[in-house]
């Protein structure tokens, strides 16, 4: 291909595509269009979980064995059918058609990492999360164990959560809310949980962000559950070695992985993401609509 740019059409908007030869990730040869044709595909399911929410871009243009930079900002020079959404004076980019996510991705933005809230409402958050972040020798199928310890709890709480890989090192478990909530509620019950957890398998888990007391453990961040703070989104390409993706799982495959010790069981490929939403749907879907209140821990 050129590396002149390419028009395209997108859902009637014409967008132009700069170097789609470019090879992003070293190791494998993926292509940044490559990187935009699974945007493209993967749009009808990822942008439901990205409307209304603030976005911050991680860009690599020079690939992702070079440097990053993440912009909130979005970039001045979109298009005028691009929306912005205000927060805390920061004019962020809304991804709300497939147009805005296939240009995005045209500037080597890898990753979307939306807030927990959406508009109108930027100050009530949508779900709890739990991000699960390993300290080596820690890794995934350690991350797994912690999500079924929470799920237990959250099972007696009445409350019922979706596990999805980040798509680099760890996992993330989300609990959908969907109900009139505030951050310093949701922080506090992610702490809450996160300490009983900790307390009850200390050779496992920590709750503090000190790197000192994180090797071999699992650190589950409640800190994220922040008006500020942005999470990797699913269906998000990863900047990892190979073309990895932020993928929902089920409950059965993550104990699947945990009981064979198989880390691997829990890594996709973009193309393997688009197969399991074409089989499967989008496993992550409830968690935009049910509804459910943050409980007294007491």
């Amino acid at each position: 291909m050129s590396p002149a740019a390419t028009s395209v059409d997108v859902g009637g908007r014409t967008l132009q595509l700069s170097n789609l030869d470019k090879v992003l990730w070293p190791a494998t040869g993926f292509t940044k269009g490559r990187m935009i044709d699974y945007y493209a595909r993967i749009a009808p399911v990822m942008l439901p979980h990205l409307a209304g929410r603030p976005i911050t871009l991680r860009r690599w243009p020079n690939g992702v064995e070079a440097g990053s930079f993440f912009e909130k900002n979005c970039p001045s020079h979109r298009p005028d059918w691009m929306p912005t959404i205000d927060q805390g004076g920061v004019g962020y980019c809304l991804l709300e058609e497939p147009a805005a996510l296939v240009w995005t991705a045209n500037l080597a933005a890898v990753e979307l990492h939306p807030t927990l809230a959406s508009a109108p409402d930027l100050d009530r958050p949508r779900s709890v999360v739990f991000d699960l972040d390993p300290g080596p020798p820690a890794d995934l199928v350690t991350c797994a164990r912690v999500a079924q310890l929470l799920r237990a709890l959250l099972d007696r709480l009445g409350l019922a959560a979706w596990p999805k890989t980040s798509g680099s090192k760890g996992l993330q478990l989300y609990v959908p809310l969907n109900t009139p909530t505030g951050y310093e509620r949701t922080r506090a019950f992610a702490l809450g949980l996160a300490r009983v957890v900790e307390q009850a398998h200390p050779d496992l888990v920590v709750t503090t962000q000190d790197r000192s007391v994180r090797p071999g453990k699992v650190l589950i961040d409640w800190s994220q559950n922040h008006p500020t703070k942005t999470t990797v989104s699913v269906y998000s390409l990863r900047a990892w070695t190979t073309p990895s993706t932020s993928t929902p799982v089920t409950w059965d495959e993550l104990d699947d992985a945990a009981r064979r010790e198989d880390a691997e069981r829990l890594r996709f490929s973009p193309e393997e993401v688009l197969q399991r939403v074409e089989d499967r749907g989008d496993l992550m879907a409830p968690v935009l609509e049910l509804e459910q209140e943050v409980p007294d821990l007491g």
